[in-house]
């Protein structure tokens, strides 16, 4: 059994894909060829932004947009602790400084009414994080925000939907990434950065290869941050079935929702959101035991994410301790994610919650 099934999708378009790469390899443009314009022009048409700029990951998705604002040292950014190192590692790595507030512990995304008391005069932007392919309540954070701007990270939800829009074309930026296992995966890193701002954009894509405003002419320093163009080759012959993969991620999501529903705690999905399940996580007792037990019937599982933040050790020195986010403690001490990809058949899926069952 696969956590996730990466074979079957490629069996699916496997002529497609090497139509793909090989049309790459006749024209030889390895970087920054016209694969990549397309890729860009197709996505923010999906997702509903004015620019797309498509990058080497989406850990590098989410610093474009920092360095093109000009974060510097002393500023603050706010993020939720629960969720991948990236998120915070790119506010330290850029000189700022991560300032936490909780999640809401029905959504695991950051909890807006706790934003206010979390703003200084420091706060140069907020960074909530669509946590599992659901969508933070990026309106409520908004109007909390005022002028601020909001980077939604939106790493494992692009797809998804929140009050009719789609993730990523939500706020000030939207930052996705295309790693394997997202919903729209590449065969490799990359990512993008998505926004309506002309004079930001232009910032990214400089940034994004060198701070170039033109071939050896550097407007501003910038990093190696190109996608390459046989990953966005891969991502358009993938991108042509996404809609309905995507179709298929919240049919099987709302399937495990009413087979597991009222018998344990599950990821909260509100009125006018959808979810394209990065992740199926659930809540156990005992998770350790769980998961041994799991694994021994052949049911694969994985846990995102055991430390939050605040209490990494690289983060001691912001003066943090357990007991300071309770509801980001507590959920990284009970999630678990279950199998969840868009080729998994309901025989496979009924094993998987029977299975969760005999191993409570």
């Amino acid at each position: 059994m696969e956590f996730i099934d990466l074979k079957t999708q490629q069996k699916r378009i496997h002529s497609e894909l090497s139509e793909s790469i090989h049309k790459v390899l006749s024209h030889g443009q390895y970087i920054m060829g016209p694969e990549v314009k397309e890729l860009e022009d197709k996505l923010a048409k999906y997702v509903g932004a004015k620019h797309c700029i498509a990058n080497s990951s989406g850990t590098d998705a989410l610093l474009l947009p920092l360095m093109a604002m000009g974060i510097a040292a002393e500023d603050e950014i706010v993020t939720t602790p629960f969720t991948f190192f990236a998120t915070g590692e790119m506010i330290t790595l850029i000189g700022a400084k991560p300032v936490f507030v909780d999640i809401d512990p029905e959504t695991y995304n950051l909890d807006s009414r706790k934003l206010g008391s979390a703003l200084t005069a420091k706060t140069k932007a907020i960074m909530p994080v669509s946590l599992y392919g659901l969508c933070a309540d990026i309106d409520a954070i908004t109007a909390v925000a005022g002028k601020i701007p909001v980077i939604e990270d939106a790493a494992q939800s692009f797809g998804a939907s929140y009050k009719s829009r789609m993730s990523c074309g939500l706020s000030t930026f939207g930052c996705t990434s295309f790693f394997p296992s997202k919903p729209l995966g590449g065969y490799g890193d990359s990512g993008a950065t998505f926004t309506n701002d002309d004079h930001m954009a232009q910032a990214m894509r400089e940034i994004r290869v060198h701070g170039q405003e033109k071939r050896y002419h550097h407007t501003r320093i910038g990093i190696n941050g190109r996608i390459d163009t046989l990953q966005a080759a891969i991502l358009l012959a993938k991108f042509a079935i996404f809609p309905s993969e995507v179709e298929a991620r919240g049919r099987i999501g709302a399937r495990y929702r009413e087979l597991l529903n009222g018998k344990l705690k599950l990821q909260a999905l509100p009125t006018g959101y959808t979810n394209v399940y990065g992740q199926f996580t659930i809540e156990v007792d005992h998770r350790a035991e769980f998961i041994q037990r799991m694994t021994e019937m052949g049911v694969p599982t994985s846990v995102h994410y055991p430390v939050p933040m605040h209490l990494q050790p690289v983060y001691k020195n912001l003066g943090f301790k357990k007991g300071d986010f309770p509801h980001s403690e507590r959920a990284a001490e009970r999630v678990v994610s279950l199998p969840m990809h868009p080729y998994l058949d309901e025989q496979t899926q009924d094993k998987i919650v029977e299975t969760v069952f005999k191993c409570l």
